[in-house]
């Protein structure tokens, strides 16, 4: 954990700098913790991209933990925020887990790392003992298949695979068929990404859920939305947006690393209601990991 809490550290770099540079200058100026102060915390949060809800709802919450533990000193201010931030990213309660048998449907438009964030969960799936299959089930999109194979290979888990332009259902039906003879742990369902033709996508998803209830109704089925935390604001858009056509039971962040609008994840949890799940901080197989609340509020302030 320590490692990778060095990664996120790391890896929210310019994020913190946007936040905390902002952030110094104004609790350096401050005298006292008045209402000032709040307001211009709040400014630094909305100009972080966290949102303008979203950092309401933050200050409000330091408003009342800060009367609440009778902090008067400015300096310790800081440390009553990662507090907050930290309780706030824990709030939502996470319906999530992976036991055997776990069916996960991957979701997210395509470019936001979704395909690779696939290889990343089955190479940690792997690493922690269980037995897992992929499913290629992103028939449309150019060497999507393709691009899937490699991870399988790279993780050294089975992949069930159709032809490009095959229909999604149908590769998910093999898969399932497979991840009962097998008696595999996990499955991990590449899904579309065409965001821009909502119905056909609703239609494709519904679909899939429809034949894995009646295939194997009774596993741990959850779906996950795969967001590219570079995008910001637009990352929020785009969640709403698949949030009409599924039923959303966790987000994966990808590329927090290099990106100084990390504050997003806050954003996302406001605006959504749905845990983030896993976080990705690097380029590496290994550089998914579970979300940490507290590691993501000390690695942010």
């Amino acid at each position: 954990m320590a490692n990778f809490f060095e990664k996120l550290k790391n890896g929210l770099t310019k994020t913190r700098e946007n936040i905390t540079g902002k952030m110094n200058e104004v609790l350096g100026l401050a005298m006292t913790i008045d209402e000032d102060l709040f307001e211009e915390l709040e400014e630094v949060l909305i100009t972080s991209d966290v949102g303008y809800e979203t950092s309401m709802e933050l200050i409000e919450r330091l408003r009342k933990k800060i009367r609440l533990q009778k902090v008067t000193e400015v300096d310790k201010v800081r440390d009553v925020l990662k507090e907050v931030i930290s309780e706030f990213m824990e709030d939502e309660e996470k319906n999530f887990e992976v036991k055997k048998p776990t069916i996960l449907l991957i979701i997210g438009v395509n470019g936001v790392g979704k395909t690779t964030s696939i290889g990343k969960l089955a190479f940690k799936y792997k690493n922690e003992g269980k037995k897992v299959i992929l499913a290629a089930a992103d028939t449309f999109r150019a060497a999507a298949i393709d691009q899937l194979e490699v991870w399988a290979k790279r993780a050294e888990v089975d992949i069930v695979r159709h032809q490009e332009g095959s229909d999604p259902a149908a590769v998910v039906y093999d898969a399932l068929e497979a991840f009962k003879a097998r008696n595999a742990d996990v499955l991990l369902c590449d899904t579309a990404g065409r965001l821009h033709n909502k119905k056909n996508l609703m239609n494709e998803l519904e679909k899939i859920r429809r034949v894995i209830d009646r295939e194997f109704g009774d596993a741990n089925i959850y779906s996950l939305l795969v967001l590219d935390g570079t995008s910001g604001q637009n990352a929020v858009i785009q969640a709403k947006e698949f949030q009409k056509v599924a039923q959303l039971d966790g987000i994966i962040l990808t590329k927090l690393d290099g990106t100084a609008k990390g504050g997003v994840v806050l954003s996302i949890k406001e605006s959504l209601k749905i845990p983030v799940v896993y976080i990705g901080v690097g380029e590496a197989i290994e550089d998914l990991q579970d979300f940490d609340a507290k590691a993501f509020a000390d690695a942010l302030i």
